[in-house]
């Protein structure tokens, strides 16, 4: 087995339960700068407790500074659509939409860092694309509202920018600055930036179940800090391509939570695209 394939593969448990509770903050109405400030908050105090905890090199500040803060405002500008995404869309349709970045991030790195993959990897990865297509087929039928559909759109769009361009910046980081490091300063940044996001979010504010949103972000930040640890310490062992693709699939998990515990129907395509998702995942790790 590949040094990199069972950490990506925890990555991906441990993210797609960490994803999973953005459908729950939207199904709660929590107010998304609570969920994220404290969600980003809780990662920044495990990433630097950790980092201080043990022997470390002094880290190159410039690169560290720069990829951080690039990794954090994409983060959190994907974090926030995410979100704000599930609350006009049905869950199953949103995750699809929003991980077809891993076609960006498989081209980008695969002429950028000449990484080279078997045949069937590529094919694992070209299932895993129809896979997320698949799931995106019932976007007309579930979503009528016209006004909806669009208002959606835009969210996932910029959640779809936003995380391709953090995992390119995690790949960078992963390979050339400290995990812990980079970790503690992007969510520093991304925590300082969830709190001028009041004034762009688009519906009524529920001030009143602040400390409700806050402890769900403690909980995301917890699963957050594992998951994506162990994201970079597979990315620093292992192509881009293949591991954003396999750790890409965690919103299959939050698929199957939501229509486990809030009842979202899935239809046919569906299960097909599930199904594709484990295949991938298998000729991934050949």
């Amino acid at each position: 087995m590949n040094s990199w394939y069972l950490p990506a593969l925890l990555a991906l448990l441990l993210l797609g339960i960490q994803r999973f509770f953005y459908k729950v903050a939207a199904e709660n109405k929590y107010p998304t700068e609570w969920v994220t400030f404290s969600f980003m908050a809780t990662v920044t105090v495990l990433s630097a407790g950790a980092y201080f905890s043990r022997d470390q090199n002094e880290p190159a500040i410039g690169f560290l500074l720069v990829a951080a803060l690039i990794n954090s405002t994409s983060f959190l500008v994907a974090t926030v659509s995410h979100i704000e995404a599930l609350k006009y869309v049905p869950a199953n349709i949103a995750y699809s939409i929003i991980r077809l970045n891993v076609v960006v991030v498989a081209v980008f790195s695969i002429f950028y860092f000449k990484e080279q993959v078997s045949l069937l990897q590529i094919l694992g990865l070209a299932i895993a694309v129809v896979a997320m297509i698949l799931l995106t087929t019932q976007l007309t039928a579930d979503t009528p509202s016209l006004k909806r559909r669009r208002q959606g759109a835009v969210f996932i769009f910029l959640a779809l920018l936003g995380g391709a361009t953090a995992s390119v910046s995690s790949k960078f980081a992963a390979m050339y600055a400290d995990k812990f490091a980079f970790m503690a300063m992007s969510y520093l940044f991304g925590m300082i930036g969830s709190l001028g996001i009041n004034k762009a979010l688009s519906y009524k504010k529920a001030r009143q179940r602040r400390s409700a949103a806050m402890g769900l972000g403690f909980v995301m930040g917890g699963f957050n800090f594992a998951g994506f640890y162990l994201f970079l310490y597979a990315l620093e062992r292992g192509p881009l391509s293949l591991i954003a693709a396999m750790v890409g699939m965690h919103f299959v998990i939050a698929i199957v939570l939501s229509a486990v515990i809030f009842h979202e129907k899935i239809k046919p395509a569906g299960f097909a695209g599930i199904l594709l998702t484990v295949i991938s995942i298998l000729l991934i790790r050949i």
